[in-house]
C-alpha cells in the first residue's frame, strides 16, 4: 500500500505548477541573478540592484523594462525585481545621496578591469560637493598620461549616484558627460551636494585653478580650503605653472593638478 502511495506522489509532481518566478528566485540565491528594487532619493527614483558582494548597479528609472535591459548589457547578469530592498541597504542608498551620513557601502564590480576599478576607487576620495580634473584621477591612481582612458573607465560606472564619478570634471573646466543622466543630471546632483551657481561659472571659464594671497597656497576651486578664502585674498590661475610663478605653492589636501 505504501509502494503505491509513492508512486501516486511521483506522478502527481509533474502537475505541479511552480511558484511565479521561481527560477528567478533560485538563481538568485545562488548569485546568478541579481536582485533589484526601487528607491526614492533626493535625484530620483532609483533601480538599485544587488547580490551578496554588494551594489551591482543603480539607474535613475522607474521603468523595469529599460534598467533590467541595461544591467544585462552592462554587467552581464539577468536582474530580478523584488519588493524593496533590505532596509539597511535601503536606507544606506538613501542617506549616501542625500549626504545625511555616509556609509561603508560594498559594491560588486567584478565586470571591471583592475585599472577602472582603481579609477572608481579613486573618485570615492573626492569630498562631497567637490570635483577633480580627469587629469587628477590618472595622476593619483599613478597612470598620468592616461586622461582618456580615465573617462572611459568613469562612463563605465555601473553604480553612478553612489560611486560619484558626477565629481570629476574635464580639464577644460566643462562639466562632461554623466552615465546617471547627462550633464544636466550631473549639475542638479552637483548643487545637491552643495556646489554654488558661481563655482560653475569659474569652472567653465578656464579659471582651474584657486590661490590665497594669504597663505599663498592654490588650490583646486572646490576644495574646501578654497572656499575659506575671502574674495578680495583670492586669485585665480588658469595652470600649475601659473600658479607657481606666482610664488604660490599648492594645497596639500587637494594636491592640485592642471
Amino acid at each position: 500500500m505504501e509502494e503505491m502511495d509513492v508512486t501516486r506522489a511521483l506522478r502527481e509532481i509533474g502537475r505541479v505548477e511552480a511558484p511565479e518566478r521561481l527560477a528567478d528566485r533560485v538563481l538568485v540565491s545562488v548569485g546568478a541573478v541579481d536582485s533589484y528594487a526601487m528607491v526614492d532619493t533626493v535625484v530620483g527614483q532609483l533601480a538599485v540592484a544587488h547580490n551578496h558582494r554588494g551594489v551591482s548597479g543603480t539607474m535613475r528609472t522607474a521603468d523595469s523594462a529599460l534598467f533590467e535591459r541595461w544591467f544585462s548589457d552592462r554587467v552581464g547578469r539577468l536582474a530580478h525585481r523584488v519588493d524593496e530592498l533590505p532596509q539597511r541597504l535601503s536606507t544606506a542608498v538613501v542617506e549616501q545621496i542625500s549626504g545625511d551620513k555616509r556609509h561603508a557601502l560594498r559594491y560588486d564590480l567584478r565586470e571591471l578591469t583592475p585599472f577602472e576599478r582603481a579609477v572608481l576607487e579613486m573618485t570615492q576620495r573626492i569630498p562631497r560637493g567637490e570635483v577633480r580634473p580627469y587629469a587628477w584621477v590618472a595622476r593619483e591612481i599613478g597612470h598620468p598620461a592616461a586622461v582618456r582612458a580615465v573617462g572611459s573607465a568613469l562612463a563605465r560606472n555601473p553604480v553612478p549616484y553612489l560611486i560619484p564619478c558626477h565629481r570629476v570634471v574635464r580639464s577644460d573646466g566643462m562639466i562632461g558627460n554623466y552615465g546617471g543622466g547627462g550633464p544636466i543630471a550631473k549639475k542638479a546632483i552637483l548643487r545637491i551636494e552643495g556646489m554654488q551657481p558661481e563655482e560653475f561659472d569659474v569652472l567653465r571659464s578656464g579659471r582651474r585653478l584657486s590661490g590665497s594671497t594669504s597663505t599663498r597656497i592654490f588650490c583646486h576651486p572646490t576644495c574646501h580650503n578654497a572656499r575659506r578664502v575671502t574674495s578680495r585674498r583670492r586669485v585665480y590661475f588658469r595652470s600649475v605653472d601659473e600658479a607657481r610663478a606666482a610664488g604660490m605653492r599648492p594645497c596639500r589636501v587637494c594636491r592640485p593638478v592642471a
